[in-house]
This record gives structure tokens, sequence and C-alpha cells, in this order.
């Protein structure tokens, strides 16, 4: 990343997006490069160091969904996902393609520039030092040294903070975690009222870890106050 005024892409095939977007991150004094489709993405993430990525979803030719799984590919670059779709399902397929965060439109100046500095926090603080290097529990195993997670033997890409999401429920076992707790220790104190944005990353998380089928209680969800990691 580099040291000096962080450089965000703004990816958008709607020109008034783009031109609003662009006006707000001036006015906040970070540098903007744009562009209006997914191929214009991947060029210019190919000829400039970008620290930071607004990725719309809907878009013809190569998506959103496509431009963050290429960048997953390549980096751990900070992606926040643009959309207009309402679903949770949408927004889990999102964080799967390895986005970090998403906002949904139409969002104001202020929530995109609190994401934008949330998200850039994240991706520069370290993780707590776990008290121990290795947990492996039935078909999971998580590695806190080398910041990885494998199930059956086989490696799981998650994102930094899908990571730190597992990190902290790990490292509490059997301890329910609150949402504002989890909130605040993974996101910060910015999202500490975002349940349903919890209940998102949760769900994808269960899902890469295919944790999801029914009755698996390996995250379990304690209605109205968190969840608890039972593995």
């Amino acid at each position: 990343m580099s040291e000096m005024i962080p450089c965000i892409l703004v990816v958008d095939d709607n020109e008034q997006m783009l031109t609003l977007v662009r006006h707000v991150l001036e006015k906040a004094r970070y540098r903007v490069i744009t562009a209006d489709s997914g191929e214009a993405a991947i060029t210019v993430l190919e000829n400039n160091p970008i620290d930071l990525v607004l990725l719309d979803i809907m878009m013809p030719g190569i998506d959103g969904y496509t431009v963050c799984r290429l960048i997953r590919d390549r980096s751990l670059l900070p992606i926040i996902m643009l959309t207009a779709l309402e679903s949770d399902e949408d927004k889990v397929r999102g964080l799967d393609a390895g986005a970090d965060d998403f906002v949904t439109k139409p969002f104001s100046g202020d929530v995109l520039l609190a994401r934008i500095r949330a998200v850039l926090r994240r991706s520069k603080c370290a993780l707590p030092k776990a008290s121990c290097a290795v947990i492996r529990s039935e078909n999971i195993e998580i590695d806190f040294d080398s910041r990885r997670v494998s199930v059956n033997g086989k490696e799981v890409r998650l994102t930094p903070t899908e990571f730190h999401l597992i990190q902290e429920l790990a490292l509490n076992k059997g301890k329910v975690l609150t949402h504002t707790d989890l909130l605040q220790r993974v996101w910060g104190l910015e999202y500490r009222d975002e349940k349903e944005y919890l209940h998102v990353f949760i769900g994808c998380l269960r899902t890469k870890l295919g944790l999801n089928r029914r009755g698996n209680q390996a995250i379990e969800s304690i209605s109205g106050v968190g969840y608890r990691f039972n593995i």
C-alpha cells in the first residue's frame, strides 16, 4: 500500500455514479481513478498502484463478482462492493468472491467514507497475537501464524476480515460472543450496531468452511445475543 494519500479505484458503468463518488472521495482528499467496466478496471490495476477498490456488481461484460475473484487470485487488495442488490444471498456471493465489505445503494457520502476508513485501517492492522499456533478440530485446521484455514486438508481462501472473524470465534471456543463484541473486535466501533451485517459475514464464513448444513452447530447462533464456536 502506498505511503502517501491512498489511491482508490472506483469501478461502475454508471457515469453519474462515477462522478458522484469521485466528488465525495476527492473532497475527502483521496486520489481517485475511475473505470467504467470490469475490463477497464483490470487494465488500471495492472498499470497503477491502487490501495482500495470500490466495485459495482452489476456491469455488462465482466461483472463485479468476476473482477473481485480476479483481484483475489493476485492479491489481498481491499475491496468494497457497491451493490443495489438487497438479498443476503447476493451479498454473501460478493463476500465469497473475496470482497472485504459492501455498501448498499443508495448510500450517503458519510457512510461510504466511514466504510473506506474502516477497511483501510483493518488492512493495515496486525491481528492480535493468538495464544496458540494452531487449532485442529474435526476436519478444520486454523493456523494462526500463517493465517491459513483448511478443511479436510484443503486450504480455504479467506479475506483478512473473514480470518479475523474466525480467529475471534475460535480463540473463544465455547464462549458466547455478543453481536456488539464481535462487531467491535473485528470491524471497529463504526459497526457496533450492524447485526444484520454480521449475519451476512457469518453466513459466508459457514459456507466457505462447509458449516452451513442443516443442524450444524459449529458456529452456533444464540438468538438475540451472538454466536458461539463449538468445534
